[in-house]
């Protein structure tokens, strides 16, 4: 197990930011982190890099405690945060050899290799950087290294959809070599394609934990439905939502898992003429935990 953290919790004087917070990233795996702002999902990060000392609970990586072992930790272990500060004198370059030099590795292939797949300028001043340019100088640091964990904080804010391709490609790859990310990201449809494994977090804790096939179990089938004679009282039907008139014999809606059956049966009487099905998505899944688990952040 590459991160072990069980019962985290951590109070700015009387405001409980996290609240008995519990997550695990195997290794191999990549953990999608996902939550609105204000969750606490920038506070476990933190704890997560020994910058901030939890109030109470456990937090491990590799096995050494974040807080005490934190110099130890990060000899293994790449950072990527959403908004990248980097020295305005330096050549983009020279930030990634410096970084590299830190950590005592010298995989110039490496490095340039994924220079040129994040078309990179490294001759040029970090002062003449967009932030989508400075979020490329950290991420080429990043994946050119030989970290074991990969701590991903909206890694991709300021990427063009191109680069973006060419982030997901860069962390399928460090998957395949057995190494493991936790990937905090709001781009919902990033975490779908990439993670294994996803943890959602509301006011300080994981309230859904799973791959995202188990997590589906949870939310519902979306379904598009064409009968020979218009379907009647389905708003009366347990387990339906969403209803949407397409036409006089044409209906979307959201079927709850568990009555999917018995909505089958129900508008096999009208003559269905079509029938489409699509799995929930994870935004579809997201949303309807806020929908339903509203108040505070």
């Amino acid at each position: 197990m590459i991160v072990y953290v069980t019962n985290l919790k951590k109070k700015f004087g009387k405001v409980q930011v996290l609240n008995g917070l519990s997550m695990q990233v195997e290794n191999g795996e990549i953990y999608g982190f996902i939550g609105p702002n204000g969750a606490g999902k920038s506070t476990t990060i933190k704890i997560l890099l020994g910058i901030l000392k939890a109030t109470e609970g456990e937090a491990k990586i590799f096995g050494k405690d974040v807080w005490r072992d934190a110099v130890d930790i990060h000899k293994h272990l790449a950072y990527v945060p959403g908004d990248v500060n980097l020295w305005p004198n330096l050549t983009g370059g020279e930030v990634i050899d410096l970084f590299m030099r830190l950590r005592g590795e010298k995989n110039n292939r490496k490095r340039d290799e994924y220079i040129e797949k994040f078309q990179l300028d490294p001759s040029k001043k970090c002062r003449t950087y967009s932030k989508g340019n400075r979020q490329k100088v950290a991420l080429v640091a990043a994946f050119a290294s030989n970290a074991k964990l990969f701590i991903l904080d909206e890694p991709t804010s300021g990427l063009d959809p191109l680069m973006e391709r060419v982030f997901q490609e860069a962390v399928l790859q460090v998957k395949d070599e057995g190494r493991s990310v936790l990937l905090s990201s709001h781009i919902l449809s990033e975490v779908e394609t990439l993670c294994d494994k996803i943890g959602i977090i509301r006011h300080g804790e994981i309230i859904e934990t799973g791959t995202l096939n188990e997590l589906r179990h949870l939310t519902r089938t979306n379904l598009l439905v064409a009968t020979k004679q218009p379907i009647q009282l389905l708003t009366e039907l347990e387990g339906v939502h969403h209803i949407e008139r397409k036409g006089d014999h044409t209906i979307s809606m959201q079927v709850d898992s568990q009555y999917l059956d018995e909505l089958m049966k129900y508008i096999s009487q009208f003559g269905i003429l079509k029938l489409e099905s699509s799995p929930p998505t994870l935004e579809d899944l997201f949303m309807r935990h806020y929908e339903t688990n509203k108040g505070g952040n």
